[in-house]
């Protein structure tokens, strides 16, 4: 994990709707960060030992700071309560170069951007890089009320300056969101679909845009889709390494790759963040992660370790 870390302090935190505070990463000594493009995200390693990826939500056109927003989650891993509770301004933490799983397409005709949520984050960055380059962009956002959706101030304002652009739903005003008529007239040349959100949401997206062309379909989660699968007795043979395992009962892949003292890039462990991901040079995965297409997962070459098990008796990985 220690591969492109950079020490970054906690220059600003701020309040950014209920439950939600941003977060803004800088070089201590002014230098510029490494580029990032619209929809990448960083990892950042708490001084608890807890690593979390979070997308980046600010214009992919700074080059001073990384800015992430962060919603506290009662019921996760500790990370994001972390977070709100411990961190101040002025910390250092150790901060992750930017890695891009949900790319952006800047030469579409048209874009149509879905947020739920927290789910707001990359599309935010997304929405400041389309109206740089004078793309066609729509955008709709939704969330439980007008209290919980993060950079209202600056949507509401940019909605102002581009009429029927920006599209505003608030659950506790207008009830459940519903975005299969958005997607209902099924998939137009050189139009790209852009969701992330909760799995409810990301759920009826992938039913909307099931006869649209995959190329066309762009989503990420920032929950895992699906539990990991834990396969006890499964053969697990270290190409690089000369090592063969056994996974144990309760144990993932990257546990006992972990156990066995090899050194491995983790992060999120839920399939979300594509840090673990190996070359497959035997055996079938069953992939439980959210970052291969379905397309990629078809052709086995890659798996995430840290949720995916096996189809097959034995895998032999490229470590």
């Amino acid at each position: 994990m220690t591969q492109g870390i950079l020490s970054l302090r906690v220059n600003a935190i701020r309040h950014e709707a209920q439950g939600i505070l941003s977060f803004e990463f800088v070089d201590p000594s002014s230098h510029s960060l490494p580029a990032f493009q619209a929809g990448a995200h960083i990892d950042v390693h708490l001084p608890n030992g807890e690593v979390r990826c979070y997308s980046l939500c600010n214009s992919s056109e700074e080059t001073h700071r990384y800015v992430v927003a962060v919603a506290r989650d009662a019921h996760g891993r500790g990370g994001s309560a972390y977070m709100h509770d411990t961190l101040r301004v002025g910390h250092t933490l150790r901060i992750g170069r930017p890695r891009q799983h949900f790319p952006l397409r800047e030469d579409a005709t048209q874009t149509v951007l879905i947020a739920g949520g927290i789910g707001i984050t990359p599309i935010w960055s997304m929405v400041q890089r389309l109206q740089q380059l004078g793309r066609d962009w729509s955008l709709h956002y939704a969330t439980r009320s007008r209290a919980h959706a993060a950079f209202l101030a600056e949507l509401t304002a940019l909605g102002q300056a581009h009429p029927g652009r920006v599209h505003l739903h608030f659950d506790q005003e207008q009830g459940l969101f519903d975005l299969a008529p958005l997607l209902r007239n099924g998939a137009k040349a050189g139009t790209h679909v852009y969701c992330c959100g909760p799995r409810p949401m990301l759920a009826s997206f992938e039913l909307a845009t099931s006869d649209w062309p995959p190329e066309q379909v762009h989503l990420e989660y920032f929950q895992a889709q699906d539990v990991p699968a834990l396969v006890q007795g499964l053969e697990v043979e270290l190409h690089r390494a000369g090592k063969t395992l056994v996974v144990a009962e309760g144990q993932s892949v990257l546990d006992a790759v972990l156990d066995a003292g090899v050194d491995v890039a983790f992060s999120c462990m839920a399939g979300i963040c594509g840090s673990c991901e190996v070359t497959v040079l035997a055996g079938e995965p069953d992939h439980r992660d959210s970052v291969l297409s379905e397309q990629q997962k078809a052709t086995n070459k890659t798996m995430m370790i840290c949720c995916s098990g096996a189809k097959s008796a034995r895998l032999v990985l490229d470590l």
